[in-house]
């Protein structure tokens, strides 16, 4: 068992584990969390390892949302400890929560999905407002690389500009959840 206290240290934790991870428990409002940023990076990270969420988000609004993003269940933050059991036991067999969704919404999810982590990290950047300079600047690479990150998120997203871009992961809820859904 490993701990993470923000989504930075989850992160770190995850690229040296890898695949001997057997399953994440993941709190929505972890410290460095942007909405569902943090399934999104960590399941861009380690696609194969289920993450199980747990939070006190609105379970309505909130499930089908982290199951876009690559989580496997959702637990509220009130369940017993059986349920909390039940459903870590589930992960680990490969279950996965059923989510209903449109077609529109599950398409452009995919996409959000097939981004590499610091793809996500470049839009989360954007969705924040941030210039080219400064997300360069968080993600200590070159300005050059942050425009070649957003040239591939644009074609992923099949979108023709950041703004698009951002809509696109918004109508998600890719920024959202950390602050009150």
């Amino acid at each position: 068992m490993v701990e993470a206290g923000t989504l930075d240290r989850a992160g770190a934790v995850v690229r040296e584990a890898g695949e001997d991870l057997a399953l994440i428990l993941l709190d929505l409002n972890m410290p460095g969390a942007v909405g569902y940023s943090a399934v999104a990076l960590l399941h861009a990270e380690v696609p194969a390892v289920p993450i199980l969420v747990i939070s006190s988000a609105d379970l309505a609004a909130a499930r089908p949302q982290v199951a876009r993003f690559g989580a496997v269940g959702f637990l509220g933050k009130d369940e017993s400890l059986q349920t909390i059991e039940t459903a870590i036991g589930a992960a680990l067999a490969g279950e996965r929560m059923a989510i209903d969704t449109s077609a529109a919404d599950h398409d452009i999810a995919e996409r959000v999905a097939s981004l590499t982590p610091t793809q996500l990290r470049v839009l989360i950047g954007v969705l924040a407002g941030r210039l080219n300079k400064q997300i360069a600047f968080d993600l200590s690479i070159s300005e050059a690389t942050v425009k070649t990150h957003m040239t591939s998120v644009l074609r992923k997203l099949n979108v023709g500009n950041r703004t698009q871009a951002a809509l696109a992961a918004r109508a998600l809820g890719l920024e959202t959840a950390g602050h009150g859904v």
